[in-house]
């Protein structure tokens, strides 16, 4: 008869990590299935639990966190200030980066009033404390952020409402050097994220136009995404430097390097524990 797993056991073992080939099970009956999804559960629900004690016996600080730390070390290793700027956005500043009421992205902006939203995206606030930085500091000016942005994304494995984003940028640097700046910022954050395996593909962007992103080789998975200025959107900021930045997705990151199905599983939660689902 070839029975598949049905929705509810389907979700649970999704719930539990079960991998893929476990997903794709058939079975001749559905006494066959049953006892089949009984013993699957208990064996994931172990392992969970076994997961759960490492975490309180050993590293005690979710994946999340201790990827975050370990990324902000090796930039500020390598001449890159951390800034912190608030998550409430004013309009006005994503209009500076067109985006405004016929923008695509638009669309999944999460307004708290009139005025302000929760970011979207770091870029905006980044450039705005970067044109004051150019003026006080010599070149380069080497700056990063991480921290939570929001958008009204599509439902999927690959997206969340809520995300960690890391935005890296460096102004002032030679023009003819651009492109290889980016290459080695990619490649120093990817070997810092444990992610061998990726390449860079040339993407057109809502907001830059175009976009050299950073894609998982494995599954075609987008990690990041790079720009080069001067851009017309400088204009705006009255930045007229060459530049160079990257954005990460934290818990793409994740996902990429431990081989995940679902991003749920790696950003904030309060139904998973590093991964680990709670309801065992």
């Amino acid at each position: 008869m070839n029975l598949n797993w049905t929705e509810i056991q389907r979700h649970r073992l999704m719930e539990l990590d079960a991998d893929a080939e476990t997903l794709a099970r058939t079975f001749d009956d559905a006494g066959q299935r049953n006892q089949a999804f009984q013993t699957l559960e208990k064996e994931r629900v172990a392992v969970h639990r076994r997961q759960l004690d490492a975490l309180r016996s050993g590293a005690r600080r979710p994946r999340l966190c201790r990827l975050e730390t370990v990324l902000v070390e090796t930039l500020v290793a390598h001449g890159f200030v951390q800034v912190s700027t608030p998550v409430l956005m004013s309009r006005g500043l994503l209009a500076r980066m067109s985006i405004t009421a016929d923008h695509p992205l638009f669309e999944q902006v999460y307004w708290v009033d009139r005025d302000k939203c929760l970011r979207p995206m770091l870029a905006p606030h980044l450039y705005y404390v970067v044109k004051d930085l150019l003026r006080l500091w010599e070149k380069p000016v080497r700056i990063f952020e991480v921290g939570p942005c929001f958008r009204k994304e599509t439902t999927g494995a690959r997206h969340a409402a809520e995300f960690t984003m890391l935005n890296l940028c460096e102004f002032g640097l030679p023009e003819d050097q651009r492109r290889q700046r980016l290459d080695s910022l990619a490649a120093l954050i990817m070997d810092r994220a444990g992610i061998p395996d990726y390449r860079l593909e040339s993407e057109t962007s809502a907001v830059y136009g175009s976009t050299l992103d950073v894609v998982a080789e494995a599954d075609g998975l987008e990690l990041g995404s790079g720009a080069m200025g001067p851009h017309p959107l400088d204009r705006a900021w009255r930045i007229a430097d060459t530049w160079v930045g990257i954005g990460f997705g934290l818990e793409r990151l994740l996902m990429a390097a431990e081989g995940g199905s679902h991003l749920s599983r790696f950003g904030r939660s309060i139904s998973y524990l590093d991964g680990v689902r709670l309801n065992i």
